[in-house]
């Protein structure tokens, strides 16, 4: 089994694709454990538009790009279109931020609500 860490957003229809976003990871991922939903000041983009994040772990018997994949397929059922970002539209964004305790994006692990969600959840792999 390999652990997963992945961090969930969106600055359009928050509260409705956040909880999209929840249902949907645990039926794929039984496992599935969330971080208090954390609103933020957006981060990069000109809109003043808040966000929602919230922080999830689970384990998994898939491999990388197949849950990258599953995770692209809830945002696309969320509404996520091409083009949508360059209008700083983020209907749902769910990044793989871990897995196998492999940290793919070193950037958004140093994210304050991140660090919160890690510590809420007993994260202890951090390397």
């Amino acid at each position: 089994m390999k652990r997963c860490l992945i961090c969930i957003g969106s600055n359009y229809n928050r509260k409705k694709n956040l909880l999209l976003a929840r249902q949907r990871l645990q039926a794929l991922f039984p496992t599935v454990r969330f971080a208090t939903e954390e609103e933020t000041e957006p981060l990069y983009l000109r809109s003043f538009a808040l966000f929602s994040n919230q922080v999830a772990e689970f384990v998994t018997e898939l491999d990388e790009e197949c849950v990258v994949d599953e995770l692209k397929a809830i945002e696309r059922e969320a509404g996520r279109r091409p083009g949508d970002k360059v209008k700083e539209k983020i209907c749902l964004d769910i990044d793989l931020l871990m897995y196998d305790g492999k940290i793919l994006r070193p950037k958004d692990m140093k994210q304050e609500y991140v660090r919160k969600g890690l510590k809420e959840l007993d994260y202890l792999d951090l390397k």
